[in-house]
């Protein structure tokens, strides 16, 4: 088992096949997905991504991100390795992000404006 204490876990999320563990380190800027042995498979950096708060793995795979302080919620790629789009740039330090499959929307969390955003999918 990876030493998780170097990382500054701040969130987790497990991928929906349970095979990987997406690990946020808002400390650091990182997105650090694990093995379901601890290896490390990728550890993902962007510096449109100031301190990620949250991930969040939707029923389909894909994985959201949002950075509190860049305003950015992006959606990498499920090896954790690159950044597939960003989704949404908002003011007000997004804190929290999931994905509704039954209205097909992402919801967002604001800490700072004390609001719920709602972005529907097409």
């Amino acid at each position: 088992m990876v030493n998780l204490i170097c990382f500054a876990v701040w969130r987790c999320a497990v991928s929906r096949t349970g095979d990987k563990l997406y690990i946020i380190n808002k400390l650091n800027n990182k997105l650090i997905t694990l093995a379901r042995d601890g290896k490390i498979l990728a550890i993902y950096t962007e510096p449109n991504l100031t301190v990620p708060v949250c991930v969040h793995v939707t029923p389909a795979g894909q994985v959201l991100v949002c950075g509190h302080l860049s305003g950015t919620i992006i959606q990498v790629g499920c090896e954790g390795r690159k950044r597939l789009a960003t989704l949404a740039k908002v003011r007000g330090g997004p804190e929290s992000v999931c994905y509704n499959s039954t209205t097909n929307s992402i919801i967002v969390g604001q800490c700072e404006e004390n609001n719920i955003l709602v972005f529907r999918v097409k």
